[in-house]
């Protein structure tokens, strides 16, 4: 008889002698059988080895014989020794109904149908269905704090750094741009208001800015000023008409008006005459101030695209280059007349977009951007787009002051950078 199978039964009067154990119901002993305890037991390891794929043991087995037939012949990928983890489970789960899956997919015959008849009464165990309902809860639960993180750092908040910088008004910011947004229609013009105009167009009032450029720079003025002066110019040449020996004149006061408005110190208005080679007198020019400032009522605080330029630059942390070509590029749409239709805060957005992409040289829109100037990627492109047709022509032809400008060290020779092609492919 197998020593596996033997049990040492203690006696007082006789000594110890070996009995036979009883495999099915345990050894007897003083009336009581021994093993009753552990029935149940075994009969959940049955169910379990059932449902893990092995073979139903009616007897208590060796452990090496248990851990070898754990897992089964229906999971063959599965190490077989392995620990029943909560992730092991939920893997052994998933590999059971493929395979049940693909067993319902073979033909049934009688002779299957009555091979199941001995399982159909066999009970679920409720650990594997509990574990499953575990890892799942898991996952679901990582899956929500992970969602929730990417949401809270995708928007950044760019004020608080200047939380304790009183000029930056971080309390009420939000609430000025709000009314950017809102009064931004009143700085605009029409984009066909040429057509009203007798005796200029287009071609010469690109001149006229591309030459106002070159006169801010050597001014050395500051950089909202040549943004204020060509709003001027163009809201008064929409209520006013001009003859084009006039033309200079109206620029020259726009950048007067501009100066006292944004400026420390102020050009004199001989030297503005100087500069127009004496083409007009000093009566003139402060004939043509009262006449432009009457004619805009004094209206002279309105957002031009400076103001959302630097609050874009700041939600996007951008450095001294890409600051420059952005203003680079919103430069070169202050010439074109066709840009005149897209509005200020769009005008801006899109200037930092395009910029990114050039220095990245890939399409890069983050949510903190989004966010901050109410534009997405998509509303974006045909602006961008644009300003990308501007930035490949920009040496070319005879208005070339902004990329003159912008090609010397001092502006970071942000003008030779190469413009983004890839937007111009239609998705």
């Amino acid at each position: 008889m197998d020593q596996e199978n033997m049990v040492v039964v203690s006696d007082e009067n006789n000594g110890a002698s070996i009995k036979p154990r009883n495999v099915q119901g345990g050894a007897e002993m003083d009336g009581r059988k021994f093993g009753m305890e552990g029935r149940q037991n075994r009969r959940v390891l049955s169910v379990i080895n059932q449902n893990l794929g092995a073979h139903p043991y009616p007897c208590v087995v060796r452990k090496k014989e248990l851990s070898e037939n754990r897992v089964g012949d229906k999971n063959p990928g599965i190490p077989a020794n392995r620990p029943i983890t909560r992730k092991f489970a939920a893997q052994i789960s998933d590999s059971q109904q493929q395979h049940c899956h693909e067993e319902n997919k073979k033909p049934r015959t009688v002779a299957d149908d009555d091979d199941e008849g001995g399982d159909k009464d066999q009970p679920v165990p409720m650990a594997l269905e509990h574990t499953e309902m575990v890892v799942s809860n898991e996952k679901t639960q990582i899956e929500e704090v992970e969602m929730e993180d990417i949401f809270e750092d995708a928007v950044l908040d760019i004020d608080s750094g200047d939380a304790r910088n009183p000029l930056a008004v971080v309390e009420y910011i939000e609430d000025l741009y709000a009314y950017y947004r809102k009064m931004e229609n009143s700085s605009c013009v029409s984009p066909d208001y040429m057509a009203k105009q007798p005796d200029i167009n287009e071609r010469m009032r690109a001149i006229l800015i591309d030459w106002l450029i070159e006169v801010h720079h050597k001014f050395e003025l500051r950089e909202e000023t040549l943004f204020l002066t060509v709003n001027l110019i163009d809201r008064f040449l929409e209520k006013q008409g001009i003859v084009r020996k006039k033309l200079q004149l109206v620029g020259l006061v726009a950048m007067l008006l501009a100066c006292k408005y944004e400026e420390v110190s102020v050009p004199i208005v001989d030297d503005l005459v100087t500069i127009s080679d004496k083409a007009y007198t000093k009566q003139q020019v402060l004939d043509m101030e009262s006449c432009m400032l009457n004619t805009l009522q004094f209206n002279m605080s309105v957002p031009t695209p400076y103001v959302f330029l630097r609050r874009f630059l700041k939600a996007t942390q951008a450095d001294k280059k890409m600051e420059l070509l952005s203003f680079f590029l919103i430069e070169l749409c202050l010439v074109e007349y066709k840009m005149l239709k897209v509005p200020p805060s769009t005008l801006a957005a899109a200037a930092v977009y395009t910029a990114q992409c050039s220095l990245h040289c890939l399409r890069q829109w983050s949510q903190t951007c989004e966010w901050h100037t109410g534009y997405s990627e998509h509303q974006l492109l045909e602006s961008s787009r644009m300003m990308v047709s501007l930035h490949q022509k920009a040496a070319t032809g005879k208005l070339t002051g902004v990329y003159r400008k912008y090609s010397i060290s001092r502006f970071g020779c942000v003008a030779k950078c190469e413009p983004p092609t890839f937007l111009l492919i239609q998705e």
